[in-house]
């Protein structure tokens, strides 16, 4: 028959959550795919910011076409008597 004290339960209780630990470290992904991960996630976030980018010049330049064109029609009537 083997007894156990308090200090071997307590050891033996360590043991094991440092086991567990470990497993748990093991399956935490590596720095390197964290890197390439953070990689992926900035180019997108650059492409998105182009788009954006673009998007809003294009809409810059709608609305002054929309103003050019807005004046267009006022002269129109004037000349066509309609305003």
């Amino acid at each position: 028959m083997i007894y156990y004290d308090s200090n071997t339960m307590n050891e033996n209780k360590i043991i094991q959550k440092l086991i567990e630990l470990d497993e748990k470290i093991d399956k935490l992904p590596s720095q390197e795919y964290a890197d390439v991960r953070f990689d992926d996630v900035m180019s997108t976030l650059d492409a998105h910011t182009q788009m954006l980018e673009c998007l809003d010049q294009e809409r810059l330049f709608t609305i002054e076409r929309v103003k050019r064109i807005e004046d267009d029609v006022k002269r129109l009537k004037v000349h066509s008597k309609l305003a």
